[in-house]
């Protein structure tokens, strides 16, 4: 795993799949995402490497219940009874009583679809999640994050955007591939992720942190319009 350090408040954990970031306020950290299961350690050692304990993870913020953001949930969580966030259309996945419901493939896709190895089931997390959040819900961490529902990738992917420095979250609502911003891959509802796209990037964006691809570091709003404004479809 990589440790990048994208300001000093902001980290970025980069795994073979996906990455995960880390936010540090003074009364302590905020994890969103956390990658496959099995990255716990990796994790834990990233924290210590920053001059922080794992129990100053106070909660973790989970962006849609794919495996690969939801791996370690529960072992992160076991630390320091961190609260677990995440929306109410995705708790039950999280808590290991539903199954994800199956993205719609485009024939784009299908050859990157097709080749991707399955890994190791994300373990369920044993207690309910401690907040299930929607729409325009505020989260004390950042000065104030807002909860920006995303659906289409999964019904209740969200993004989280921090106001005050003007930084994203996308989960994989929004993805980068070689520098270039793009519409997130493998979406359940490829109109409605279209139409989300399009009305999270309205935002003032700095630095726009995606589930998988490089992040956008400077006036990534511009950016992430100039895409938006393109046929998606």
């Amino acid at each position: 795993m990589r440790n990048v350090a994208l300001s000093p408040q902001l980290h970025m954990f980069v795994f073979d799949v996906g990455q995960a970031y880390l936010w540090a306020d003074d009364d302590g950290l905020t994890l969103i995402d956390t990658g496959v299961a099995g990255s716990a350690k990796v994790i834990e050692a990233a924290v210590h490497g920053l001059g922080y304990d794992r129990r100053d993870i106070r909660r973790i913020i989970v962006t849609h219940a794919h495996d690969d953001h939801i791996g370690s949930v529960a072992d992160v969580a076991a630390w320091n009874s961190a609260t677990v966030v995440a929306h109410r259309l995705e708790a039950a996945v999280i808590r290991g009583e539903q199954r994800s419901p199956a993205p719609v493939i485009t024939e784009e896709e299908r050859p990157f679809y097709e080749r991707i190895v399955p890994g190791v089931p994300a373990a369920p997390v044993p207690q309910n999640v401690d907040r299930e959040v929607t729409d325009g819900d505020v989260l004390d961490f950042g000065g104030g994050a807002e909860v920006v529902g995303m659906p289409g990738h999964t019904p209740g992917s969200i993004a989280i955007y921090l106001p005050g420095p003007q930084v994203l979250f996308t989960g994989d609502s929004v993805a980068s591939v070689n520098g270039r911003a793009m519409l997130g891959v493998f979406n359940v509802d490829r109109t409605a992720a279209i139409a989300s796209f399009r009305a999270v990037v309205r935002r003032d964006v700095d630095v726009a942190c995606f589930g998988h691809g490089d992040p956008l570091l400077g006036d990534a709003g511009t950016t992430l319009r100039d895409v938006a404004e393109r046929p998606l479809e």
